[in-house]
């Protein structure tokens, strides 16, 4: 933050002015003036609203944004802020420009916002058409599932916050968020967005069931469908427990689905990617494979990303089709004989996908219908 700005009146007395001088000094903060903020909707990307501040004797800048039951705060050094809604509707902002802590002035106004619905896009709603897999299989008894009900995560799920301070490992650009993570109507959202916050310019969730539920061996059904976009990365996936303690790539790795968005050769809105990582006598070792959707964007319609994984090998399978598979019998692969938690998150950017352009809209979702585990 930057130095506070103070009026000085009268001379500071050190003693040095004279035996007897009995000077002293007043220090008056000056509350900020003419305070002013402009709110812009966004023409090209949807729900985005660009705000923008200036006053007198200002240090520094916060906005209130009221958005159904909870207050985003964002906060801006230069009064340039933004934020992404996630559906139509009449919103109260609050702006203030701040001397100190305690001396600030505050200007409200409202700003009205049109997010299309629908199917199709994963920034265009959840669709309503898919694949789906049974509750039941020969040979296999559901040992945990979530159906996402109800209006917020179960106790299995946390949600990790912040930046993992070098953009977790991968030169990330989002911010996670709690905000960002919603159960509703039978599944759940994450919300990737183009908003400042946390010196980060989208922001996005990150939810673990680490410590909560945690399996070895099975077959895995996830129900999802993906947002789309360059620089988009939505990922289902898992660590192993001991990630605390040995670290990765040490704890192992499953990613079950990851998606890199955008255009490339093998790569883009279509392509679901199956992958491990593990340690390989101090160096990182992988082994992935990948399929393309014959229908389309994997935004388009809901999909069902598989794992079956026992004793000796893990197979991907994307819609109950066969893609990847790796023999894990090897010794130097002892790390997925071992339990491992889920993970369910959006990056936005990272050394894989690139950054956002000009041709990616926000704000972009990831639903989940469902995970079960049978064993």
């Amino acid at each position: 933050m930057k130095q506070i700005r103070f009026l000085l009146i009268g001379l500071l007395s050190l003693g040095l002015w004279g035996c007897g001088d009995d000077s002293s000094s007043t220090v008056e903060i000056i509350r900020p003036t003419n305070l002013r903020m402009d709110l812009n909707v966004s023409n090209s990307t949807e729900g985005l609203v660009e705000i923008s501040m200036t006053a007198n004797f200002t240090n520094y800048y916060r906005v209130f944004i009221e958005e159904g039951s909870k207050t985003v705060i964002l906060d801006s050094q230069d009064g340039q802020a933004s934020y992404t809604f996630s559906e139509s509707g009449t919103y109260t902002i609050r702006g203030r420009a701040y001397a100190s802590f305690e001396y600030y002035t505050e200007v409200i106004d409202s700003v009205s916002v049109e997010v299309s619905s629908g199917g199709g896009g994963g920034g265009g709603g959840i669709p309503t058409t898919g694949y789906t897999t049974p509750l039941t299989y020969p040979g296999y008894t559901l040992v945990w599932n979530d159906e996402f009900e109800g209006s917020s995560l179960s106790s299995d799920w946390t949600h990790e916050i912040g930046t993992g301070g070098n953009g977790w490992g991968n030169n990330e650009l989002q911010y996670y968020r709690a905000e960002n993570t919603e159960v509703k109507d039978g599944y759940l959202v994450i919300t990737a967005k183009n908003e400042t916050f946390g010196g980060r310019n989208y922001t996005s969730s990150r939810i673990v069931t680490r410590g909560m539920q945690s399996f070895k061996y099975g077959r895995i059904d996830i129900r999802a469908a993906l947002p789309e976009g360059q620089g988009l990365w939505p990922a289902l996936w898992m660590l192993g427990d001991n990630f605390n303690s040995v670290g990765w790539p040490a704890c192992g790795e499953i990613d079950i689905m990851e998606m890199v968005g955008g255009n490339g050769p093998n790569r883009g809105d279509e392509y679901c990617f199956g992958t491990v990582h593990w340690d390989n006598n101090g160096t990182k070792a992988d082994f992935g494979g990948s399929i393309r959707s014959t229908s389309g964007k994997l935004s388009q319609e809901f999909h069902v990303y598989s794992l079956v994984w026992d004793a000796n090998a893990i197979t991907w399978y994307f819609d109950d089709t066969q893609f990847h598979q790796i023999d894990i019998t090897p010794v130097a692969l002892s790390e997925f004989q071992e339990k491992f938690f889920f993970i369910f998150n959006v990056a936005v950017g990272g050394d894989w996908p690139g950054s956002p352009n000009a041709s990616t809209v926000f704000p972009q979702q990831m639903a989940v219908d469902y995970v079960r585990v049978f064993q």
